[in-house]
């Protein structure tokens, strides 16, 4: 019988977590190890991962709590985990959960339990009755197991996991919670005939326009804080969803908007100058990641550069309505505009985030010649 051994991260004096401790280095590096060979993996920027975890650059730590947990079999490092306990959303959506993210395992479902058993004592022990994942800190985070489309290649800001996890997490008696889907669209398709008469005469009636014309340093900075404010309203009331602050929106307005291509977004404003209704896309990461080990230095950010100048294949990151205009065909104003960007680029495939299976409101992919490429997982279990 083989020894498994959970070994928890501790922290250092209370506040921070000691991000150069081997054990930490070990939890950032394990993924990279474990899917050395697999052709599918997309390695998550290494420096995002470990700013996730440091108080000081992540605001959301300013009400979530966690715990990393390491597995060793037969003294080999076999797992990893981070059982989180995200306070905000338990008491905005009145619920007792612990969350599980960063999980990763060989295929040993008794690696898996042990890993997801510490998560559970912990919870309990904090009066929490349900165990909930693969989520993280918050919504802008990766969520969602691969449970179908293990054929895709993932967009960078998605979660990888092979074909074994989902058996894994049935065998333990979890179960499906909520599922995300990720469409894969034909990019250089032309916009139909007639949502383009629709979309103007959408714009016309209630007097909305699309940012154009101005650099990517003058749209982010009249437009950056104005996106996510907008986002806030659009996502209020999806699964599990906490609104951003203005301390994270500044985060992210930081991490994400240096990275703009304008030819990769679109904005649709009222009267007043207020995001109404966004599309936020960029060119495929995937394989420079790949190829640099999601690592930036000394060579990765060469792949990266010249990721970006390549548009064959596009990565839809952020979409949403003001819930006040939703209903009133907006949402297919920006996605109609970035097509016809993306014809002009030469684009030929665009792979959207996951969007909750159950809203609706946001799919318009099914106006096009559209498919569901990957399929993504919540799991849940009583504790």
């Amino acid at each position: 019988m083989s020894d498994i051994i959970i070994k928890e991260i501790p922290y250092n004096k209370g506040k921070y977590r000691c991000t150069s401790s081997k054990e930490f280095n070990d939890f950032l590096d394990f993924p990279f190890k474990l899917f050395k060979h697999d052709k599918m993996f997309v390695p998550p920027l290494y420096t995002d991962e470990r700013n996730t975890f440091n108080k000081k650059i992540n605001p959301a730590l300013e009400w979530c709590e966690y715990k990393i947990f390491l597995a060793y079999k037969n003294g080999e490092l076999a797992g990893r985990i981070a059982g989180i306990i995200n306070n905000k959303a338990n008491e905005i959506w009145k619920r007792k959960y612990i969350r599980f993210g960063w999980f990763d395992t060989v295929d040993d479902s008794a690696v898996a339990k042990a890993l997801l058993d510490a998560v559970i004592e912990w919870g309990r022990s904090r009066g929490l009755n349900r165990i909930v994942g693969p989520m993280g800190f918050t919504d802008m985070d990766k969520e969602g197991m691969m449970v179908e489309g293990f054929d895709t290649l993932c967009p960078m800001a998605s979660l990888y996991n092979p074909a074994y996890y989902p058996v894994i997490m049935e065998k333990l008696g979890f179960v499906k919670e909520v599922d995300w889907v990720q469409y894969e669209i034909p990019a250089s398709q032309p916009v139909p005939e007639k949502m383009s008469r629709i979309n103007n005469r959408i714009k016309d009636k209630y007097n909305l326009k699309i940012v154009e014309g101005l650099s990517k340093n003058e749209m982010a900075k009249r437009y950056g804080r104005k996106i996510f404010v907008a986002l806030n309203k659009a996502f209020e009331g999806l699964y599990g969803y906490v609104p951003l602050t203005d301390g994270m929106i500044d985060y992210y307005v930081k991490q994400y908007l240096p990275f703009l291509n304008k030819d990769l977004i679109c904005l649709v404003v009222d009267e007043h100058d207020d995001v109404v209704a966004f599309g936020i896309s960029m060119p495929t990461l995937s394989k420079a990641l790949q190829k640099s080990k999601g690592k930036l230095l000394p060579f990765g950010w060469v792949h990266l550069l010249k990721a970006l100048k390549n548009y064959e294949c596009i990565d839809l990151y952020l979409n949403g309505v003001d819930p006040q205009w939703q209903n009133k065909g907006i949402h297919s104003i920006y996605y109609a505009k970035m097509n016809e960007n993306y014809i002009r680029l030469g684009s030929k495939t665009a792979i959207a985030n996951p969007q909750l299976e159950t809203n609706q409101a946001a799919n318009i992919w099914t106006k096009y010649d559209s498919k569901i490429a990957i399929r993504r997982r919540a799991y849940i279990k009583e504790i």
